[in-house]
């Protein structure tokens, strides 16, 4: 069996999948970014080889995605997260044509046609109020760790507004509902509810239409997936468990295959 891997370099974390020909995952990883891109997507890899029980002879093909792709050197070619997200969700999910992708540091959409090709896109305006990191800057602002937002937030009783124009101003609500004894979990709701609100906009400038996945690491809080359903009152793809945070590697690596796949018929044609 031929395996290829995929490996996302996000803004937050960086992510690795290697996948066999069965295009089944054999093996993942991940861990922060940090600074040292190119070490982080060495480190990663060999992770996933060894969950995987591989050598980096045994994998045919690399693909690097992510923001910091270009300094993934040991790839063999890299792609855009745009891409890798398309082919990935539509593994997943055949009939997806809007994608929804929150991150740490940026929050994209993007409309996608029946052969999982980019037809529209459009990226968060570059301010945190706008990303993940403004669900952890709250939390920790509030003494949470990033891993307590989901059972906080499942203790709220109803949303409290935030609606700060950027990360700053919602800030300075925050500490205002602090000041006033709202509890710390409908304050959370309540970011969540802004965030899922700037998502939306966004959703709808890509003329966004069904069916519609969510992926990125943020979206592995039930309630950020629960309150873009109400938002859209539609039913909402969301990959289980921490696929959801994988999903771009996974396409690279699918992508990987198909790169194999080419190829090898261009060997037969020769």
């Amino acid at each position: 069996m031929t395996y290829t891997a995929g490996i996302d370099v996000g803004s937050t974390y960086t992510k690795a999948v290697i996948l066999g020909g069965d295009r089944r995952i054999a093996g993942r990883a991940l861990e922060p970014t940090g600074f040292k891109l190119a070490e982080v997507a060495e480190r990663v890899f060999a992770t996933a080889l060894e969950a995987a029980g591989l050598t980096r002879a045994d994998v045919g093909y690399i693909i690097a995605t992510g923001f910091g792709r270009h300094q993934a050197a040991l790839s063999d070619t890299q792609v855009t997260d745009l891409t890798a997200s398309a082919r990935g969700t539509t593994f997943l999910f055949p009939g997806t044509r809007t994608i929804l992708d929150v991150g740490g540091q940026t929050m994209k959409a993007s409309r996608i046609d029946e052969a999982a090709f980019v037809r529209s896109f459009r990226l968060n305006d570059k301010c945190a109020a706008g990303t993940g990191a403004f669900l952890e800057k709250t939390a920790r602002y509030m003494g949470y760790g990033i891993e307590e937002i989901g059972p906080l937030v499942g203790t709220s009783k109803h949303a409290v507004a935030i609606s700060g124009v950027c990360a700053v101003f919602a800030e300075s609500e925050v500490i205002n509902q602090l000041s006033e004894g709202t509890p710390p979990a409908d304050i959370m709701h309540g970011a969540i509810v802004s965030l899922v609100g700037r998502s939306v906009q966004l959703m709808k400038r890509v003329q966004m239409e069904p069916e519609f996945t969510l992926i990125g690491g943020i979206l592995r809080f039930e309630k950020m997936v629960s309150v873009v359903r109400e938002q859209l009152r539609q039913p909402v793809n969301v990959p289980t468990g921490d696929l959801v945070q994988y999903t771009q590697a996974l396409g690279a690596a699918l992508l990987g295959q198909h790169r194999l796949q080419k190829l090898a018929a261009d060997a037969k044609v020769v």
